[in-house]
C-alpha cells in the first residue's frame, strides 16, 4: 500500500468513526424517548437486573474488598514514614467513595454488561430476530435495548455501594490488624471525613456509567454483521469503549466537581 492508498484508507476509517459515533447518538435519543415504555416490558427488566446486578454481585464485591486492602497497605506504609497512620482511615473512606468503588464497579461491569448486551443483541441480528420484530410492527428499541439500560441504571448504583463498603471493610481489617488503628477510631474518621460533593460523585459517576456501557454494548450488538467472526470483534470493541468511556466520565466527573463545588 503505498502513502495515497494509506491516506485514502484513514479518510475513511475516520468517516466510519464519524458515522458510527452518529448512529450511536440517534441510538441514544430513541432509548430515553422509549425509557418510559420499559413498564409494558417488566419482565425483560427484572431478568436484565438479576443479570447484570445479582450475577455480578460476586465479582463486584470481591472487586472492592481487595481495592480496600491495597489502598490500606500502599497508602499505610507511606504514612507510616511521617507518623501519620491516623491518616489511613480517611484516605481509606475518600479514596473508594469517590473514585476506587466507582471505577472499579465501571470497569468489572463495562467488561460483563457491555460482552453480555453485544453478544446477545448481536447474535439476535445474525438470526435476524430483530428484523422480524420490525416485520411484526414491534420496535427493537423498546423490547430488547432500553429494558437493558433501565435494569443497568438500577443496579449499577447498589452495586457500586456495595464496593465501596467491601473496600472500606478490607481497609479496616488491614489497618486494625496491621497498623494497630483502633476500630472506632477507623469508623468514626471514616464517616465524618465525608462531605456531601464526595457522596454526591459517588452516586453520579455509576448512573453515568450504566447508561453508557448498556447502551454500548447493545449499539455494538446492532451493528453485527458477517457471522459469528464479526460478533466476536463487537463484543471485544463493545468492552474496550465502555472501559474508555468509564475512564473518561470519570476523568470529567472529577474535574468538574473540583472546579465547581
Amino acid at each position: 500500500m503505498n502513502y495515497t492508498e494509506l491516506k485514502i484508507f484513514s479518510k475513511e476509517s475516520f468517516k466510519n468513526k464519524i458515522r458510527l459515533l452518529q448512529n450511536y447518538t440517534l441510538l441514544v435519543f430513541d432509548i430515553i424517548k422509549m425509557i418510559p415504555t420499559v413498564r409494558k416490558n417488566r419482565d425483560v427488566v427484572l431478568n436484565e437486573m438479576y443479570m447484570i446486578g445479582t450475577k455480578a454481585l460476586v465479582l463486584v464485591a470481591l472487586g472492592g474488598l481487595f481495592s480496600g486492602v491495597v489502598l490500606a497497605i500502599e497508602s499505610g506504609h507511606n504514612l507510616e514514614k511521617f507518623g501519620a497512620t491516623m491518616l489511613i482511615s480517611r484516605t481509606i473512606s475518600l479514596g473508594m467513595v469517590r473514585e476506587l468503588g466507582p471505577v472499579i464497579t465501571g470497569l468489572l461491569l463495562a467488561a460483563r454488561t457491555s460482552a453480555k448486551n453485544a453478544s446477545e443483541i448481536g447474535a439476535m441480528q445474525l438470526s435476524e430476530q430483530i428484523d422480524a420484530l420490525s416485520a411484526f410492527g414491534l420496535n427493537p428499541v423498546e423490547k430488547l435495548i432500553a429494558p437493558r439500560v433501565v435494569a443497568a441504571l438500577i443496579m449499577f448504583l447498589p452495586l457500586t455501594m456495595i464496593a465501596d463498603m467491601a473496600g472500606i471493610l478490607g481497609g479496616m481489617f488491614v489497618t486494625n490488624t496491621t497498623f494497630h488503628i483502633d476500630l472506632a477510631y477507623f469508623w468514626n474518621t471514616a464517616i465524618n471525613v465525608l462531605q456531601f460533593k464526595d457522596i454526591f460523585v459517588g452516586i453520579i459517576k455509576p448512573i453515568f456509567f450504566s447508561f453508557f456501557i448498556a447502551s454500548i454494548g447493545c449499539y455494538y450488538g446492532l451493528i453485527t454483521k458477517g457471522g459469528t467472526t464479526d460478533l466476536g470483534k463487537k463484543s471485544i470493541n463493545a468492552v474496550v469503549t465502555s472501559s474508555i468511556v468509564v475512564l473518561f466520565l470519570d476523568f470529567i466527573f472529577t474535574k468538574v466537581v473540583w472546579e465547581v463545588m
